[in-house]
């Protein structure tokens, strides 16, 4: 809702009293599905690999907007496409393959109009993934186990609206910490880069 001078507030409301119920550029209730780019990273004793996959997923939050500002609660769940293989782990020859599953965010954001339409904004919150990891050492022996790694996103991005869409392009950074087998650390850290594109319906 456009911030008004009362004397103006009060001439409207008599005037046009429906005026008063005009939605906001950027408030409310969006639903949307999102689809991108991701790049998962594996990281153990200072060497690192990553690879690529495609991100897809729906999204949901509310918005508030305060005139000169935005700020809004978020959530999203999503899977990806991406798998990760790493080799010489630990004996040469071995390997271990660590395969991105689902991902549940939730976080804040704050933004910026510099269109009466565009919105710039920033957003964190907590994000866990679930990922399953396979080790091969090499020689026959192979294991297997999945773990809920639970860690933090930050990100941002510029989102266009109208009165009952909108639609956003934004990048995000996830950390994820250590991976966990049967339930001892392995060292192997994860984290993520993803660009994903967003697009639905606001009430």
């Amino acid at each position: 809702m456009r911030i008004l001078l009362p004397a103006a507030i009060a001439a409207v409301a008599i005037a046009t009293p429906a005026a008063a119920q005009e939605p906001s550029n950027f408030g409310g209730v969006k639903l949307g599905v999102l689809a991108g780019y991701d790049n998962v990273r594996l990281e153990y004793e200072g060497m690192g690999a990553d690879d690529d996959g495609v991100l897809y997923g729906v999204t949901a939050g509310y918005d508030v907007d305060l005139g000169s500002a935005v700020i809004g609660l978020e959530l999203e769940a999503s899977d990806s496409t991406t798998q990760q293989r790493y080799t010489d782990l630990l004996f040469v020859g071995d390997s271990a393959k660590l395969a991105a599953g689902r991902d549940l965010y939730i976080g804040a954001r704050i933004g910026f109009p510099v269109a009466p339409n565009v919105l710039l904004y920033a957003k964190g919150g907590y994000t866990n993934a679930r990922t399953k990891l396979t080790y091969n050492d090499g020689a026959g022996l192979t294991l297997s186990d999945s773990d809920t790694m639970a860690g933090w996103r930050l990100g941002g991005g510029v989102e266009l609206t109208n009165v009952h869409h909108f639609a956003r392009v934004e990048y995000r950074y996830s950390d994820y910490g250590d991976f966990k087998l049967a339930g001892i650390d392995t060292g192997l850290s994860a984290s993520r880069q993803e660009v994903a594109v967003t697009g639905g319906v606001r009430f």
